[in-house]
């Protein structure tokens, strides 16, 4: 049986509230909970603190793998990237609060220049080592460039620095057109976390989007491959449950956890 742990993506039960999340995770039997930044801010807005969340995380005995997300730093030049690092900068103390030892760096939407963004993302690392917390590259199966594992890999070499990192999923290696396989081009320590969930065969792959993600096990992806590959690298960090289902968000949140949890347990521990 692969040696891994289970978390809980908080999108997965949105729009439940941040704290009620973090109570339903503990109380599910998650180890973890991946939080959202827009959710913290809006938790703070409301008039809540980074304390009460680390109290939360502290009651029910949850660790937080990554905090979700870095934007607008992959591309950007000049004022406006110096106002993207002013707000990672932001989130990356939000994190490091938090006891996150990674957050998620997304990928631009369209077309870039992979140098250009390479030197940004070694930019994130540097500010990172001095903030305490590490950013990791994440590839999106639905942007134009940067999408599969071998993307991901090229700017975290180009980077030419330690502790580069990428985020796995297998809606976005299926969505990507790339192969369950080059996981085998990663080592374990390239690896932040584990996002985790199966895929249909239809709407075509191409039209596929975030909301077309299923439970594990309720679709096609040969997710005990995708395991094996993970235990072969030496990976044995956080599978963390990452959905985005209006239907799901229509359900008991409690419900939805457990069930989640059930599956991804059934395709690991079968």
């Amino acid at each position: 049986m692969a040696n891994l742990k289970y978390s809980l993506n908080a999108s997965t039960i949105r729009p439940t509230p941040i704290l009620d999340k973090i109570t339903i995770a503990g109380e599910t039997g998650y180890a973890a909970i991946e939080l959202w930044h827009d959710e913290i801010d809006t938790h703070i807005a409301q008039g809540g603190t980074i304390g009460d969340l680390k109290s939360a995380l502290a009651d029910h005995g949850l660790a937080v793998p990554t905090t979700i997300y870095l934007g607008g730093w992959f591309d950007s030049t000049g004022e406006g990237h110096a106002t993207a690092i002013e707000e990672c900068k932001r989130r990356m103390a939000q994190s490091v609060e938090l006891g996150a030892p990674y957050i998620i760096a997304g990928p631009p939407g369209g077309t870039t220049n992979y140098d250009l963004g390479a030197s940004h993302y070694r930019e994130l690392l540097e500010i990172g080592e001095q903030i305490g917390v590490k950013p990791a590259m994440e590839f999106l199966g639905f942007v134009d460039q940067l999408n599969t594992i071998e993307d991901a890999l090229e700017v975290m070499t180009k980077a030419g620095r330690d502790g580069a990192t990428t985020v796995l999923d297998p809606f976005h290696i299926f969505r990507g057109g790339g192969s369950v396989e080059s996981i085998a081009k990663l080592t374990a320590d390239q690896v932040a976390v584990s996002h985790f969930n199966d895929v249909v065969d239809n709407p075509p792959r191409e039209q596929q989007h975030d909301k077309d993600r299923v439970l594990p096990g309720d679709g096609v992806f040969d997710l005990a491959r995708y395991i094996e590959l993970l235990t072969q690298i030496g990976y044995d960090g956080f599978l963390s449950l990452e959905l985005f289902r209006e239907d799901l968000w229509q359900q008991d949140p409690r419900e939805v956890a457990r069930v989640g949890l059930e599956k991804m347990k059934s395709v690991v521990e079968s």
